[in-house]
C-alpha cells in the first residue's frame, strides 16, 4: 500500500504535539511530517515529495498564505489546506486564492482525517500528473462578461441588494462553483453543505462579497480572445437547462430535499471541467473537440484520447478539491459514464446524467443515455417519463 504523505506546518509546538497525538491512529495510512515554520516546510519539500500540506495562517516570517502560494507555484500537484484559528478578515481573504480548503481550529480528528482522505482519494479520478497540477492551480473559472459586469456594478452601488447579488451569482457557472467552495469550506465560519449559490451569497453578505470581488478578484472574466472556439454562452445555456431538468427529474422521483438540491447544482456545474481545459490546455482541448466532430466520437471519448481525461473527471476533481458535497462531485465526475460509479439506486448522478443526455439528444433515440446503467439500477422504466419532462421543458422555453 502506498502511504499518502501529509505535511503539517504550525509554529506552535503544542499544536504540533496535539496533531501527532490526535492522528496517531493514521500512522499506517499516512506518512506525516511536522515542521514549525514555512522556511522548514520549503526546505523539506525541496528534498521530499508530499501529497497534502496543512498549514496554520499566522506564523513569523513567511505566513501560511504566502507558503501556500509558494506551494501552488512550485508543487501544484499538492492539496493545500489551511488549519487555523485566524479570525482576521484581511488574513482570511489572502488564503482564498492559494488554498483549496479551510479548516478552523479547534478541529476534531475525524473532520481532519475525512478532509485529507477525501482529497487524496480524488487522485483516482485522474491518472495524468500534468492534469492534476493544472487543476490544482485553478483559483477561479472564467465568468460570462455580461454577468461579471452586472455583479461588479451591483456591488459598487451604495444600495447593493444581497438578494440581487445572489440572483446574479446563480446565473453563472464559474461564480456558482467558487462561491460554493467558500461556504462549503470554513473560510468564513459558515454552515457546511450549502447547495444554493444564492443562499451562499446571502450567507457571505454584501461586504464580504464586495471585498472578494472588488479587492481579492475571486472571480475572473472570460476573455474570448484567449479562448477562441469556446462558446461560453452556449455552455451556460446547456448547463442551465440541464440543472432545471435534473431538478425536475429528482422531484418526480420524490427524492429528498438534499438530493434535489444536489441534482440542481451538479447539473449547473457539470461542464465546469470544460472551462478548466479550455483555459489551461486550449490547443489540446480544441483539438479534442475537432476530433469529436471529424470522427463522430463523443466529446468524452475525444477528450480522453487527446487529454487523458474527460471534462467530467476534471470538473469532479476540482470541485472535490474545493470541498463541495460528495454527491455533487460524483455527479459531475461521472455524468457521461455513470456505470463507472458504484453508488446504488437513484442519486443526483442519475438525474444529471439523464438530464444532460436528453438535453443533447438529436434524432437518435436515447442518444447518450446509459441504458445499461439505468437497467442496473432498476430505473429503465422511468426513462419515458423523464423524456417527457425534457420535451415539456423545451416547449416551455420556446413559448417564453
Amino acid at each position: 500500500m502506498c502511504l499518502k504523505k501529509v505535511l503539517f506546518v504550525d509554529d506552535d509546538p503544542d499544536v504540533l504535539a496535539g496533531l501527532r497525538r490526535m492522528l496517531h491512529s493514521m500512522r499506517d495510512t499516512w506518512h506525516m511530517a511536522f515542521v514549525r515554520s514555512a522556511e522548514d516546510a520549503k526546505e523539506l519539500l525541496a528534498s521530499e515529495t508530499y501529497d497534502v500540506i496543512v498549514t496554520d495562517m499566522r506564523m513569523p516570517g513567511l505566513d501560511g498564505a504566502a507558503l501556500l502560494a509558494f506551494v501552488r507555484d512550485n508543487y501544484p500537484h499538492m492539496v493545500r489546506i489551511v488549519l487555523s484559528g485566524q479570525a482576521d478578515m484581511e488574513a482570511i481573504l489572502r488564503t482564498v486564492g492559494p488554498s483549496h480548503q479551510y479548516l478552523s481550529k479547534p478541529c476534531d480528528a475525524d473532520t481532519l482525517r475525512k478532509t485529507v482522505d477525501r482529497a487524496c482519494s480524488l487522485s483516482s479520478l485522474l491518472a495524468r500528473q500534468k492534469l492534476k497540477g493544472l487543476i490544482s492551480r485553478v483559483g477561479s473559472l472564467p465568468s460570462l462578461p455580461s454577468v461579471y459586469a452586472e455583479l461588479v456594478q451591483e456591488l459598487a452601488s451604495e444600495d447593493a441588494s444581497i438578494h440581487r447579488i445572489g440572483e446574479i451569482v446563480a446565473k453563472d457557472v464559474a461564480m456558482s462553483a467558487k462561491i460554493l467552495q467558500l461556504v462549503n469550506s470554513a473560510f468564513f465560519g459558515l454552515p457546511r453543505q450549502v447547495g444554493s449559490p444564492a443562499q451562499a451569497a446571502a450567507l457571505l453578505g454584501t461586504e464580504t462579497l464586495r471585498a472578494l470581488v472588488l479587492s481579492v478578484h475571486v472571480f475572473s472574466q472570460y476573455d474570448a480572445a484567449r479562448l477562441p472556439g469556446v462558446n461560453l454562452e452556449q455552455l451556460w445555456h446547456h448547463s442551465s437547462r440541464t440543472s432545471v431538468l435534473a431538478k425536475r427529474i429528482a422531484e418526480t422521483e420524490s427524492a429528498g430535499k438534499r438530493c434535489v438540491e444536489d441534482a440542481f447544482i451538479a447539473g449547473f456545474l457539470h461542464a465546469a471541467g470544460a472551462l478548466v481545459l479550455a483555459a489551461g490546455l486550449q490547443i489540446a482541448y480544441l483539438d479534442a473537440l475537432e476530433l469529436a466532430r471529424s470522427e463522430g466520437l463523443s466529446q468524452r471519448e475525444a477528450e480522453i484520447r487527446r487529454l487523458g481525461a474527460s471534462h467530467g473527471e476534471v470538473g469532479g476533481y476540482l470541485l472535490g478539491l474545493w470541498g463541495l458535497p460528495n454527491p455533487v462531485v460524483e455527479a459531475v465526475a461521472f455524468h457521461d459514464n455513470p456505470s463507472d460509479s458504484e453508488a446504488p439506486g437513484f442519486t443526483p448522478l442519475t438525474a444529471v446524467h439523464v438530464a444532460c443526455a436528453l438535453q443533447s439528444e438529436t434524432a437518435v433515440q436515447d442518444a447518450g443515455v446509459d441504458l445499461d446503467y439505468l437497467d442496473r439500477e432498476g430505473l429503465l422504466d422511468r426513462l419515458e417519463e423523464w423524456r417527457n419532462l425534457a420535451v415539456q421543458g423545451r416547449e416551455q422555453e420556446e413559448a417564453a
